[in-house]
């Protein structure tokens, strides 16, 4: 049997746009109470006029060291509880080494690594405590294999799969699921990309995902029944095979 998110408390963050956006508001479509987290509260007041039932916006930044247990302290205060976890926030930078930023880089590991480690470290006590909980980390195809024109990339999201993994097994026993979404080619604002053709037409033919699916699975997997977890999954644009 389906586990119901009616009534559960959810913190997406990165919920601004893309993938955070998309599952934030199908979320809250299930009946669920959702903490909308970002760097841009416009963006986020903006997002939350689109959800359905009780909400909370917290702007923050997870490369800020301090933010992540405002965010929860701040979730806790107007929910008295956290069900979910969604740790989707997340930058990308692409290129060559040779000619790469290191500085780029140090804030693409703060926000694609530290950024989740901290939220995690901070919303996990309550779970535990609670005997009860679900989290997801928003990690990449990237994360299963190195990809070269993405290598800094690439490495954040080994260091997500790495850390999920370890996670899990030190909390699985005591009821906090843990997993990673590891989409493929996403078409929305991360990859800060101009198209030639329209992204419907380019997702209809199998070039890319929409934000959407990526929501779709992300619920498929919290709505799994609590003695499955659902460890990976991977879901990939249908012309995208790396």
């Amino acid at each position: 049997m389906e586990t119901s998110l009616d009534g559960k408390v959810v913190i997406v963050t990165g919920a601004s746009s893309g993938i955070g956006r998309a599952t934030a508001l199908a979320i809250s479509r299930q009946g669920a109470r959702v903490v909308l987290a970002a760097r841009d509260r416009d963006a986020l007041d903006l997002t939350s006029k689109s959800v359905k039932g009780d909400y909370l916006v917290v702007a923050m930044d997870s490369t800020q060291p301090d933010d992540a247990q405002k965010l929860v302290d701040a979730s806790l205060h107007k929910f008295g509880t956290i069900d979910v976890l969604v740790a989707n926030a997340g930058i990308y930078v692409a290129g060559d080494i040779a000619s790469g930023d290191p500085d780029a880089w140090d804030r693409l590991v703060a926000t694609n690594v530290s950024g989740p480690f901290r939220l995690i470290r901070a919303v996990l006590p309550h779970m535990l405590e609670r005997g009860t909980g679900d989290i997801v980390v928003t990690s990449s195809v990237s994360g299963h294999q190195a990809i070269q024109w993405e290598p800094v990339y690439s490495a954040s999201k080994h260091a997500v799969q790495a850390f999920v993994h370890g996670l899990r097994r030190q909390v699985g026993s005591q009821g906090v699921r843990v997993g990673a979404i590891a989409p493929g080619i996403v078409l929305n604002e991360l990859w800060q990309r101009t198209f030639e053709d329209p992204v419907d037409v380019m997702i209809e033919r199998g070039d890319g995902l929409a934000s959407d699916d990526v929501a779709d699975a992300i619920i498929f997997m919290l709505t799994r029944p609590r003695h499955v977890t659902v460890r990976d999954l991977v879901i990939l644009p249908r012309s995208q095979d790396i």
